[in-house]
């Protein structure tokens, strides 16, 4: 044990030398007055922030940056005497201020001007340096961060852009800065001069205490913050301090790239920014889902490797979006290789060989990621607005917006989660918007606020005039209250539904839509349009489109269509006299699409003529074209994978997002599946894939709402009990009713032995027998009272002898009863199975 100490003691040394070198050489290169660069980032004594910290370390010194790097590290007391990775980084401890020493508010994300108010004020480095790089610890360098050479100056940071700080545009930046006119939406990359820095650091900390007080103006609509919560105030703190003390950014959107989406053509990210889950294929990486990872500590373990460079290359070809995949796989090599340096300079044994390992330490590897250099363009491209640009010609493409409609309930929250976290995936440009369709009543006990960007609308589930309950009409309702009350810049909104998953970004310039022409996916059921209900619904049967699911559309048709989509629904769920299946193509024959023909009449009615994509949608269960790429999964129809099945309907009352860790049953291993069928095999994957998306949502949802781990509550991953669900699917004009009965997997919670899932009509044969056992009983109660009253006629022996008899009629019921106890709990479990 004392050699292994004295080993690392050693090892620790020469690190140190090591990197005393590294500075020491920098400075030769030009470490000197007026061109001296220190680099910041803050952290906290947490797991979380070690790992980030030796990711970021070895990035450092990997791409070259000059100048020494400082971990502003902040803990309180108590942590600190139990910190073990103070060896991590060069350390200026700093005082936390996580728990608020004034107002008690837990924010720790004010750390990071406190930290920095704190190095100015008492590092002797702060007096030895001229320009200043602050970073993020989830963050891995690429190539050397010059702030001159980027454009910096002084009055003039150089800065990446933060598109979502929308309180840069609104109210919020009239409430807190005298300059709203200078707030610029940057973060993440910070460059700029120490006089510049000195100038904003008090007035960045005092306007995130502001910002983080003024709890009236958290919303979604006025920050930008998907959670409401007040968590980027730190955010707004800086950019209203830079606004108040006069700072101009020069804004570069080249530098910095989040892995997941695809670079500029012609560009070379120096900065990567793994804020936000991202995947390669089937692998993925979130870093929320590693915050209590001691992965720094654990001799020689890694994280999942990542697909090699030659899969990526068979993966995907086009050559832009297999960059992005070089760079999600480039950034979890980095952080991988530097945990296993660091483990070798914690003494800790060889690891093993491993195909990973020997790439790792391959001449392929070290040439793919070399120190990144800027080209002419980057170093002196600065955006005053962003411009998503064509791959081909650079031309600016359009804003985008994308809705999906909901309402206040379980059913629609996990799929919620579902379709925002694919959305975030998928690189889909643009915003997001829930619009929330709910009553008073229901919003007041709603808890899912913070599940998405939301727009809150009336609920017209109940028709305020007819009466009528219909809930689909809320989407047409929804989107003309949106059209209606909110301002927006996008020039093409995306319409999906709740029950879907994201696969790509689906684009206007991708499918060719223009005014007048929205594209869509086909929906053939909607045979109406062939028939006398178009010539009813609408003056121009002949441009009735039978479409539906995804629509893309441009803002100016939107504005015009919108009330009739509402109108035309209205109308066509009034007009019963056509409900019948060979009208409508409703199997039902109860009006339940009316909100789809009211889509397609309204269209009519304005001779918009959809450009109907066949590529963008798939359901879960159908066979896929070759090749085709598809955009989006809808699964609004159940479909199975061997044994595995999954129905959206069988998971209408639970409550998946507010159990902590529920989840669906886990599809199958991909690796089970049977080859011999290319077109089955093709389809199972998808289905998987769509399984396997929905969990990992509701995982990631489980893990930012900070539910205790799964050992401290039980197994709560755990599916349990095969619950018989009796369902009625009942057809108006038919009198028989259909039932099924299937077993349903009903997610379950510690100790808590109720189940979170019940069907409408579930349980109802276990409610017959238990009122066929209370007759029993009763009949029985009665039959041993009378057998009691009887015995009272003779005399006091008998009354004696009696008794004992009684006693022996009691144990004969009882153990009667119990007999058909178990016969009435074994027929149970034969109509189970």
């Amino acid at each position: 044990m004392a050699r292994i100490r004295a080993a690392a003691a050693v090892v620790g040394v020469l690190v140190a030398l090591g990197a005393a070198l590294l500075v020491a050489a920098a400075e030769e290169e030009g470490q000197k007055a007026p061109w001296r660069i220190h680099t910041l980032f803050s952290v906290e004594c947490e797991d979380y922030f070690d790992w980030q910290t030796v990711g970021l370390v070895h990035s450092f010194r990997k791409a070259r940056q000059p100048g020494p790097i400082t971990r502003l590290l902040s803990c309180t007391d108590e942590q600190l005497r139990q910190y073990r990775g103070m060896g991590l980084a060069p350390t200026f401890k700093v005082p936390s201020m996580s728990r608020h020493p004034k107002t008690g508010d837990w924010y720790p994300a004010i750390n990071k001007p406190a930290g920095i108010v704190h190095w100015l004020k008492h590092s002797k480095d702060s007096n030895d340096v001229d320009w200043v790089v602050i970073l993020d610890a989830d963050m891995i360098i690429r190539g050397p961060i010059i702030p001159w050479e980027l454009g910096a100056e002084k009055g003039k940071p150089v800065a990446a852009y933060y598109g979502y700080l929308r309180g840069c545009n609104n109210i919020l930046a009239k409430l807190h800065t005298k300059h709203p006119e200078l707030c610029d939406k940057v973060g993440g990359l910070l460059a700029m001069h120490i006089d510049d820095l000195r100038a904003l650091a008090p007035m960045w900390l005092s306007k995130t205490e502001e910002v983080r007080e003024d709890r009236a103006h958290w919303g979604t609509n006025i920050t930008g913050d998907i959670y409401g919560k007040g968590w980027i105030s730190e955010m707004y703190g800086y950019s209203f301090g830079a606004a108040e003390v006069g700072l101009h950014h020069k804004i570069n959107d080249d530098l910095m790239i989040y892995p997941g989406y695809i670079p500029r053509p012609g560009t070379e990210p120096i900065l990567m920014h793994y804020g936000l889950p991202f995947q390669v294929g089937t692998w993925s990486f979130s870093k929320l889902e590693h915050h209590e990872d001691p992965i720094v500590y654990d001799c020689n373990r890694l994280f999942a490797s990542p697909p090699y460079p030659r899969e990526v290359e068979m993966m995907e070809s086009d050559p832009n979006k297999r960059r992005g995949l070089f760079l999600s796989i480039e950034c979890i090599n980095t952080l991988n290789e530097g945990l296993l340096l660091h483990h070798a300079s914690m003494g800790c044994p060889k690891p093993k060989w491993s195909k990973y390992l020997s790439f790792l330490r391959s001449k392929r590897f070290s040439e793919l990621t070399k120190p990144k250099l800027l080209n002419q363009h980057q170093m002196h491209h600065e955006i005053i607005e962003p411009k998503q640009l064509s791959d081909e010609s650079g031309r600016a493409h359009p804003k985008i917006h994308t809705l999906f409609s909901t309402e206040c309930s379980p059913y629609f929250d996990w799929q919620t989660v579902g379709l925002i976290h694919s959305f975030h995936l998928s690189g889909q440009p643009g915003n997001i918007t829930r619009l929330l369709s709910c009553t008073d009543e229901d919003l007041k006990r709603y808890k899912g606020h913070d599940l998405a960007p939301t727009h809150y609308v009336p609920s017209m589930s109940r028709h305020p005039l007819t009466g009528d309950w219909y809930p689909a009409i809320n989407k047409p309702a929804a989107v003309l209250h949106w059209v209606n009350h909110v301002e927006t810049d996008a020039e093409f909104i995306v319409i999906l539904d709740a029950d879907m998953i994201m696969r790509g970004p689906i684009t206007p310039w991708e499918y060719g839509v223009q005014r007048g022409h929205p594209v869509s996916t086909p929906y053939e059921y909607l045979i109406g349009c062939d028939n006398e209900l178009a010539k009813i619904h609408t003056r121009n049967p002949s441009t009735c489109d039978k479409v539906g699911g995804v629509i893309i559309m441009h803002i100016d048709d939107l504005r015009k269509f919108a009330l009739l989509w509402l109108h035309k629904t209205e109308e066509v769920r009034a007009d019963k006299a056509h409900y019948a299946t060979n009208f409508t193509g409703d199997i039902y024959a109860a009006g339940w699409i009316s909100e789809m023909y009211g889509y397609s009449f309204g269209a009519a009615e304005l001779n918009l003529r959809h450009i109907v994509k066949r590529d963008i949608l798939i359901y879960p269960g159908y066979v896929p074209e070759p090749g085709v790429k598809y955009k989006v999964f809808h699964y609004g129809l159940r479909f199975d994978v061997g044994n595995w099945s999954f129905d959206k309907a069988d998971w209408r009352d639970v409550d998946m997002v507010n159990t902590c860790w529920a989840k669906f049953p886990e599809p199958p291993d991909p690796s089970t599946l049977s080859k011999e069928d290319e077109n089955i095999l093709q389809r199972d994957l998808l289905s998987i894939e769509c399984g396997k998306a929905l969990n990992r949502a509701l995982y990631l949802h489980h893990k930012r709402r900070n539910c205790p781990p799964s050992n401290a509550i039980g197994n709560s991953n755990q599916l349990i009990g095969d619950e018989g669900i009796s369902f009625r699917q009942r057809h108006e004009g038919n009198n028989e009713n259909l039932h099924i009965t299937r077993k349903i997997p009903v997610p379950f919670v510690g100790s808590n032995m109720s189940s979170i899932y019940r069907s409408n009509n579930g349980g109802k044969s276990l409610r017959i027998w238990m009122v066929g056992l209370w007759a029993f009983s009763v009949l029985g109660f009665l039959a041993v009272i009378s057998m009691v009253l009887s015995t009272h006629k003779g005399e006091a022996s008998k009354r004696a002898r009696n008794k004992k008899t009684y006693a022996g009629v009691s144990d004969t019921g009882g153990n009667s009863h119990k007999f058909h106890d178990k016969h009435i709990y074994d027929v149970e479990i034969a109509s189970d199975d």
